[in-house]
């Protein structure tokens, strides 16, 4: 037998019984879950991981048979997941999420969402004020296609019906209503991809959105339809523009740590605020889906103002309460 492959027999021989236990107890762990391993069990995995790490390290070292080689490295990567990663279940990992995650990571970008709101709002109040003047200044703000017939151009009447349209006459409200969801999605998703240039493009989109509320408010404002015109947009608007809120704040935290990193350098810091951002971001996809409901039903089948006025607050407030309540903290 060559003495390389001595080696080898002898040094698996004398170690093999400990790499077979360490796999035995992951294997239970994977299968039933950590709740089936016994209180000795959990103290014993630890000892077995660095007792592989010992192996691995020193069949590199001697250039041991690349399949032995090979076996320890899974095995130890098998067990570090374990021992350091998450053990919960996914259902587990999905309420943890909605319970801590998501609003912990919403609370700690608190500054970059006053900024965002700041932002959009001073983008409507420009708009609102501009279009009052000089009606022309409408397609400044709103391309003609998202407009899609509520512009200076239409009557009273067909803005107060687009408002009040019935479900089966409200087909071009639906197509409006399907094309400002994909609008607004994307403008969401842009604001927080492009934050990394040093925010700058996520300001602009800030600025914008809110641009395009301010004229078509001021639209319906010239027309005496402020009221059901508000209630008409706020009853989706109050989740799917605070979703853009998010996104913006999302991608001015990239922004921010890109620009100004401290003592860490860039790259880590804009890892470090990537991570934080994406979690507010898979928050906001549901803060979109929520806010589609509301705009492909709820909006056209409920023409009420004042149901829509309560609508729109009641999720105003829950957001806010569900983000930003004070909490007792949820053990890792």
């Amino acid at each position: 037998m060559p003495e390389l492959q001595l080696k080898s027999w002898r040094f698996r021989a004398e170690r093999e019984q400990d790499w077979r236990r360490l796999e035995t107890l992951l294997n239970k762990a994977e299968t039933q879950g950590v709740e089936r391993l016994k209180r000795d069990e959990l103290l014993e995995l630890p000892l077995l991981y660095r007792q592989a790490l010992s192996s691995l390290s020193v069949a590199r070292s001697i250039s041991l048979d690349q399949s032995l080689t090979t076996y320890l490295e899974t095995l130890c990567t098998r067990a570090y997941f374990f021992v350091y990663g998450a053990r919960a279940r996914w259902p587990q990992r999905i309420a943890r999420f909605f319970v801590r995650d998501w609003p912990a990571s919403i609370q700690a970008l608190w500054r970059e969402t006053v900024v965002s709101f700041l932002l959009m709002a001073v983008g409507t109040i420009t708009a609102y004020v501009l279009v009052r003047r000089d009606a022309d200044w409408f397609f400044s703000f709103v391309d003609p296609e998202l407009a899609s017939g509520r512009d200076p151009m239409a009557t009273t009447a067909s803005l107060r019906e687009s408002l009040y349209a019935k479900p089966d006459a409200a087909d071009g409200l639906g197509v409006f209503a399907t094309f400002l969801f994909t609008h607004n999605a994307q403008v969401a998703l842009f604001a927080f991809a492009l934050g990394f240039l040093l925010c700058l493009p996520t300001a602009a989109l800030m600025l914008m959105t809110g641009g395009m509320i301010g004229a078509f408010v001021a639209l319906f404002a010239a027309r005496g339809l402020i009221v059901e015109e508000i209630g008409w947009l706020m009853i989706h608007g109050t989740t799917e523009l605070f979703a853009i809120v998010i996104a913006g704040a999302a991608g001015f935290s990239i922004g921010w740590a890109v620009a100004f990193p401290g003592a860490r350098s860039r790259v880590d810091a804009a890892a470090e605020a990537g991570r934080r951002a994406a979690t507010a971001m898979a928050g906001v996809v549901c803060m979109l889906a929520v806010a589609g409901l509301l705009e492909g039903f709820a909006r056209q089948l409920i023409v009420n103002d004042i149901a829509r006025y309560g609508i729109a607050s009641v999720m105003l407030a829950g957001w806010l309460a569900y983000f930003y309540w004070p909490r007792a903290k949820v053990p890792a």
